[in-house]
C-alpha cells in the first residue's frame, strides 16, 4: 500500500509541518485507520523506531494544555492528534533566520476530521 492509501496531505505554507487526514477503511462493522504506519512517515523524515507515545486527557473545555518549545539535543518530531473532542492546535514557526519566522498555522483536530498534525523538531 502506498502512503495515499493510509493518509491525504493538506497543504500549509509552514516549512515542515505536515497536516494529513487518516484514511478510514470501513464496512458494516465500523472503521479502520492506520495510525502510525513506518513506511508511510519515512519519506516525512520520520525516525525508526519512534522513542515514545503519549496520550492526554482535558477535563474542561477552553483549557490551554501547554506551549512545547523544542530546542536540539531536546528536540523531537511530534504527532499530534485527538481521538475524542476537538483541540484547537497552533504551531509557530521560532526557526531564527526562517523565511516564515514568527508565522503560525492553527488547525482544528477531532476525530470526525480524521486530521493530525506531524511537527517535525
Amino acid at each position: 500500500m502506498s502512503r495515499e492509501d493510509h493518509y491525504r496531505t493538506h497543504a500549509i505554507p509552514l516549512p515542515g509541518l505536515i497536516v494529513f487526514e487518516r484514511v478510514a477503511l470501513g464496512d458494516e462493522r465500523g472503521t479502520f485507520e492506520h495510525v502510525f504506519a513506518p513506511e508511510a512517515f519515512t519519506p516525512w523524515g520520520i525516525a525508526q523506531p519512534l522513542a515514545q507515545v503519549n496520550m492526554s486527557t482535558t477535563k474542561m473545555g477552553g483549557a490551554v494544555r501547554g506551549l512545547h518549545f523544542q530546542r536540539p539535543p531536546y528536540a523531537e518530531d511530534k504527532i499530534v492528534s485527538s481521538i475524542a473532542g476537538r483541540v484547537f492546535d497552533v504551531v509557530v514557526d521560532l526557526r531564527e533566520g526562517s523565511p516564515t519566522f514568527l508565522r503560525w498555522h492553527g488547525q482544528i483536530l477531532s476525530p470526525e476530521n480524521r486530521l493530525s498534525m506531524l511537527i517535525p523538531k
